[in-house]
């Protein structure tokens, strides 16, 4: 079995139904869930807006490989409301450059992220563990801490 850490938030709609639902369908999917942070709210990063986010960390136990994890999360989104995930880890280093955060991020009922997955590092175009954003972001790190052995 692997262990990965998936983050979890939501700004739209009913957040903690949702949240609560995001973690039923990884448990039935991805894997057992195993522990599971607390729940913060946090103002968007990357971006304005009004909606603030509910964010939590979950650890799961998974025989799935990360490729498999990655296809099963973006099927929860979808299946939870989520319409596109055009994410700033996809874009070219130009794209990025050029432009601005507010372009990259909006509101969203549901994001999942593999933030870690066993102690493998994989660099690939749609896919790359350890998250690179992570330790930037206290929305991440805050609940990731709660439930990760140091």
């Amino acid at each position: 079995m692997h262990l990965v850490y998936l983050g979890l938030g939501s700004n739209l709609g009913r957040r903690r139904i949702l949240l609560k639902r995001a973690i039923q369908l990884i448990g039935e999917r991805v894997g057992a869930v195993v522990r599971q942070s607390s729940l913060i709210e946090t103002e968007p990063w990357g971006f304005e807006s009004k909606h603030k986010f509910l964010n939590g960390v979950i650890l799961c136990e998974t025989d799935k490989s990360p490729r498999e994890v990655l296809v099963l999360t973006q099927q929860i989104e979808r299946d939870l409301g989520r319409k596109s995930k055009s994410h700033p880890l996809t874009l070219s280093p130009s794209h990025l450059l050029t432009s601005s955060p507010s372009h990259l991020y909006k509101d969203r009922p549901i994001d999942i992220d593999i933030l870690l997955y066993d102690d493998l590092t994989i660099d690939e175009p749609d896919l790359k563990i350890p998250h690179p954003l992570m330790e930037q972001r206290d929305f991440v790190m805050i609940p990731l801490n709660e439930i990760k052995p140091r």
